[in-house]
Parts: C-alpha cells; sequence; structure tokens
C-alpha cells in the first residue's frame, strides 16, 4: 500500500503536519438525498435486454442532482437497486434511466415482464461521486460499456447545455452492434457538436451483423487512438471488468495520471441478491 501511495490513516500517526485531499469529491454544491414516490410516465424497449424507463417525479418535488449520479429503488422487500440517471438535471421534470434485463433478477424481471405505465416506485438520492469535473479544461474522453452509456449521456447533455467548449471523444463498448442502443443518438450529437467525437466499438460481432466499425475491447480502442493520456481525464462506466482494465491500462501503459481516473463500475444484483 505505501509503494502504490496509500496510507491506513486508522492505524497510522502523523509525524508532522500533514494536507489531505480528497482528489474524489469536486463540485460545488452537495445535493440533499431525498426519499420520494415516483411514477411510471414510459417504458420502451430500446434492445432485446435493454429498457428506456422515464419516470414522473411529484410536483412538489425537485430533485437536484449531477449528471452522472444514481438513485435506489426501495423495493418492498427493503432491498435496493441502483441506477443512474440518464438525463442532465434540469432537463425535464423527469427522470430517464436505463435498465438492463438480468435474467432472474426480482426487479429487472419485473422491469421486463409486469411494470406499466403510471406504476409508482419509492426511490431515494443522488448518491454518487461521478460526475464531470468542470474546473479542467483538459480534453476529456468518456468511455462506456453497455448501459453505463446512460451516466455518460447524462454528462454530455450537461456539456452541451453549459456551452462546453473541451473537446471530448466518446467510447461506447458492447458484445453487438444492438447493444449501443442509442448509436443513432451519438451519431447525431457527435455531428451536431464541433467538441464531440463518437467512436462504437463492438467486441464479438457475427456476420449476420454486418458490422463495419472498429472491433475488440473498447478500452484497447482509446488506446489504439491516445497512445499518451498525460494530459487527458477520463471518465469510465460500465462492468467492473471494463472499468478495471481500463484503470490499470490507462495510468500503466499510457501515462494517464491515476487521479485523473474517475468511474463508476455498473454490479449486477442477480448473483448476490437475486436481482
Amino acid at each position: 500500500d505505501w509503494d502504490a501511495g496509500y496510507t491506513l490513516t486508522c492505524v497510522g500517526y502523523a509525524k508532522s503536519d500533514v494536507v489531505i485531499e480528497n482528489r474524489h469529491v469536486s463540485a460545488e454544491g452537495t445535493y440533499p438525498v431525498q426519499k420520494m414516490p415516483c411514477r411510471v410516465a414510459s417504458l420502451t424497449r430500446a434492445a432485446p435486454d435493454v429498457a428506456v424507463v422515464t419516470l414522473q417525479l411529484p410536483a412538489n418535488v425537485k430533485l437536484q442532482y449531477h449528471a452522472g449520479q444514481y438513485v435506489e429503488f426501495i423495493l418492498r422487500d427493503s432491498a435496493r437497486r441502483s441506477y443512474s440517471m440518464a438525463n442532465a438535471p434540469g432537463s425535464s421534470e423527469q427522470l430517464e434511466l436505463h435498465i438492463r434485463h438480468m435474467p432472474g433478477g426480482k426487479f429487472t424481471d419485473h422491469v421486463f415482464s409486469a411494470m406499466k405505465e403510471k406504476e409508482i416506485l419509492r426511490m431515494e438520492g443522488p448518491f454518487g461521486t461521478f460526475w464531470l469535473r468542470e474546473d479542467s479544461d483538459k480534453p476529456v474522453v468518456l468511455l462506456a460499456s453497455g448501459t453505463g452509456f446512460a451516466p455518460i449521456k447524462a454528462m454530455l447533455e450537461h456539456a452541451q447545455a453549459r456551452g462546453n467548449t473541451r473537446p471530448m471523444t466518446l467510447y461506447w463498448g458492447g458484445r453487438r452492434p444492438h447493444d449501443l442502443y442509442m448509436h443513432d443518438w451519438c451519431v447525431a450529437r457527435a455531428a451536431a457538436l464541433q467538441w464531440l467525437r463518437y467512436v462504437p466499438v463492438v467486441s464479438d460481432a457475427l456476420p449476420e451483423d454486418a458490422w463495419a466499425g472498429r472491433t475488440g475491447f473498447v478500452h484497447r480502442a482509446v488506446m489504439s487512438d491516445l497512445p499518451d493520456l498525460s494530459g487527458y481525464q477520463v471518465y469510465a462506466c460500465g462492468a467492473p471488468i471494463v472499468v478495471d482494465s481500463a484503470r490499470r491500462d490507462f495510468v500503466a501503459q499510457c501515462g494517464l495520471p491515476e487521479d485523473e481516473f474517475y468511474a463508476d463500475s455498473f454490479t449486477s444484483e442477480a448473483d448476490k441478491h437475486g436481482g
């Protein structure tokens, strides 16, 4: 731990004055965490295993959050399921969530088999420290796998609303082309914004997919295009294996400063809690 630059403050003693800086929390304002009911306003299938759920908040509730944060649904047995907002704060009075079906998961099974419009859910939020650091002018790499695209989409909408000019490159990876379930949205946004470049990557395309784009692991595509990341910020979200591989390789092989890698790993509750 010492060689890696870490210390255990619970067992360590300072021998002189020290300055402690938290590199993970750096945004203006801390928004209050609230519990509230919400109503399902719409439910659409964006891919065979991805649903886009729009939630209507109560008229007397204003949920403030940073683009990239998440909310937790409170189930009847008090279990919780976490999902990131996919729309920028203040963009509407509704929340957009992207939910992947995990067969056997009690919540996602319900979403994909029984959830209806006007259904009432309970949730709490916002949570998380994954958001765009706006006190930097460094170019940005946005790395997403699967539904890890949701908070990245919120960040892009927020950046556009704020008049962003920082160069940003979005790398979105999936196993098959249909896993890039908002590919057309990304293409259109990149065409409209001079500061945004979009690179879709598919790892396991089949012949019938007729995929003509980039292939392989999404973080390897970043390394191929940007072998020197020493002057960048990286925001990564998705499967833990993707996020962990990106962190390790970007720092070790591309010179990315470790404190310029911001991430949110999406872990499934299906194996641990039944969904």
